[in-house]
Parts: C-alpha cells; sequence; structure tokens
C-alpha cells in the first residue's frame, strides 16, 4: 500500500458555487463514490469511516491499517440544500478524505465563470452561449471554457 498514492489527481466534474446577474462561479468537486473507489484502489479493505457528533457537529473519521495499528483521522461536514443529513454525511466523509490527500489537488483549480441568465422562474442560472445549463451539462461548459483559453 503506497499512502502517496491516495493524493494523485483523480477524474473529477464541475458544479456551480453561486450564480448572479454578472455569472455563475463554478467549482472542481469529486463526491463520496469517487473518495470510496480511491480507498479502495489504494487500501484495498485495510479502512474503515465512523460518524460521531460534537457539539452539534457531524465528524466523519477515516481510518487506514498501517501496520498493525489505526490510524484515523477526521473532519466535520455541513450540510447541503439538497437532503441536508445526508449532504451533511457526505460532506464530512469527503473532508476527512482530504485529510488523507484525497482531493486535495481541488484545492489548486481556479474557480471557472460562466455566463448567467435568467430561467423561466426570473432566477439566474449558469448558462453558455445564450442557453441554460443543467446540472449535468456544467462539467462540459467548464471544460471547454479551460481548454478554450
Amino acid at each position: 500500500m503506497k499512502l502517496e498514492d491516495l493524493k494523485k489527481e483523480m477524474p473529477f466534474k464541475w458544479r456551480v458555487q453561486s450564480t448572479t446577474q454578472y455569472g455563475a462561479s463554478c467549482v472542481a468537486y469529486i463526491d463520496a463514490r469517487d473518495v470510496q473507489d480511491k480507498l479502495d484502489e489504494v487500501c484495498g479493505h485495510l479502512w474503515q469511516s465512523r460518524y460521531s457528533e460534537h457539539k452539534g457537529n457531524l465528524f466523519c473519521e477515516i481510518g487506514i491499517k498501517i501496520g498493525d495499528e489505526w490510524v484515523w483521522r477526521s473532519d466535520c461536514g455541513t450540510e447541503s440544500n439538497v437532503e441536508k443529513e445526508k449532504g451533511e454525511a457526505s460532506d464530512s466523509f469527503k473532508r476527512a478524505a482530504v485529510m488523507w490527500g484525497i482531493g486535495r489537488f481541488l484545492y489548486k483549480k481556479e474557480i471557472v465563470k460562466l455566463d448567467a441568465m435568467k430561467n423561466k422562474h426570473g432566477k439566474y442560472q449558469a448558462s453558455y452561449n445564450g442557453k441554460l445549463l443543467y446540472a449535468n451539462q456544467i462539467t462540459k461548459a467548464c471544460n471547454y471554457k479551460i481548454e478554450s483559453k
């Protein structure tokens, strides 16, 4: 097991972090299943996670068995706008993984700025070439914007 492999860049996606009349700011991310796959790839069955609550915050600990000892690293998460409890658990898991180096490369990625326009509900939404973008289109638009620089 080479723990340094946890820090290697891996495939990632883009999501909208915020949108105003001036544009949509997009950030790179990986999801919890990507983290699980990376742990499986590098550590095999020698990793585990557990959750606990401290002062109202949900913490996740990720343990990796190194030699005869379990080594734990943890962080807390924040609720998401959708399925807040599930989002908080996923966020704490991904943040604990960063403590092992998984996904840390994402923090070096620049924020990608896309255009925005009003949707049928009058709210600003990411757009590209005058067309509204939906969640499944954001990664493609961000990658195209980066490549065309």
